[in-house]
């Protein structure tokens, strides 16, 4: 049984065959999904999926990318949307200082900042898990999710396609959270990756794919789907030394952690 904590089939590449590519994957062995909201619209709609398909969850939060026109009615439409009993997160949220140098409306790092901590402050308000999106701020990040952790007590939290070094990793999994990882672990140059698997232990790690995108070797360019997590799956039992079978049942078991999921809901 495989658990795909990250997916976004709200993305507009899925508009031509959502129906069809979601009905097939259980052919992969696809047990549950959680659809991550970025945008309102896109929360609205994780929620959405949720309730038309009964093997989706939803999680609703403002990607640091999309937070320019935020306000406080934003949040408390977030409150809202997380009330329905399949929401199980609050994300994506968090930090991106990636494209400060190619975008002219990318948000302030002061901005992103006030928008993460005020979504944490919102999960740590209703019990929620966080799931944490960090690109070029690793550093600020971690700083972030300490407080989080020891001032808000927020006591779940998945690390979105992790991708630092074994230093920063070893501070969240001492925090308790959990480590993200999809198709870029099959990449030729994800060296970096294997280190940190290494020392992850592999009750902390959760699958994703973050479909559309980050398609695994041998589709990578492609358009991801849950049912590629398999290559993922295959990978992490290299990596880790243990049997695909192993990994896929942990990786579901500890979804099940993070999420709070009754495996009957």
């Amino acid at each position: 049984m495989i658990f795909d904590t990250h997916a976004h089939y709200d993305d507009e590449a899925f508009n031509e065959d959502r129906e069809s590519v979601i009905a097939g994957l259980r052919d992969y062995g696809v047990e549950k999904v959680v659809n991550v909201g970025a945008r309102l619209k896109g929360s609205e709609n994780s929620v959405e999926l949720a309730k038309r398909y009964p093997f989706f969850y939803a999680a609703v939060g403002i990607h640091p990318d999309d937070c320019l026109l935020m306000d406080e009615s934003w949040i408390e439409r977030l409150r809202e949307l997380a009330s329905y009993e399949k929401c199980v997160a609050i994300g994506e949220i968090g930090l991106d200082y990636h494209g400060f140098d190619i975008y002219d409306d990318k948000p302030s790092k002061e901005l992103q900042a006030k928008w993460f901590k005020r979504q944490l402050e919102l999960a740590a308000e209703i019990g929620k898990t966080v799931i944490v999106h960090s690109r070029n701020a690793a550093l600020d990040t971690l700083e972030m999710m300490k407080h989080a952790r020891y001032e808000l007590g927020i006591e779940k939290a998945i690390i979105h396609c992790f991708s630092y070094s074994q230093e920063t990793a070893r501070e969240y999994l001492e925090m308790g959270y959990y480590l993200g990882f999809g198709g870029v672990v099959t990449y030729e140059a994800q060296r970096k990756l294997t280190k940190v698997l290494g020392i992850t232990p592999l009750e902390r790690i959760v699958l994703e794919t973050d479909c559309p995108y980050l398609a695994p070797t041998p589709h990578r360019g492609e358009r991801n789907h849950s049912g590629y997590l398999t290559l993922v799956r295959d990978k992490l039992a290299e990596i880790k030394g243990v049997s695909p079978e192993e990994v896929e049942s942990v990786t579901y078991e500890n979804a099940l952690k993070v999420y709070n999921i009754n495996d009957k809901m």
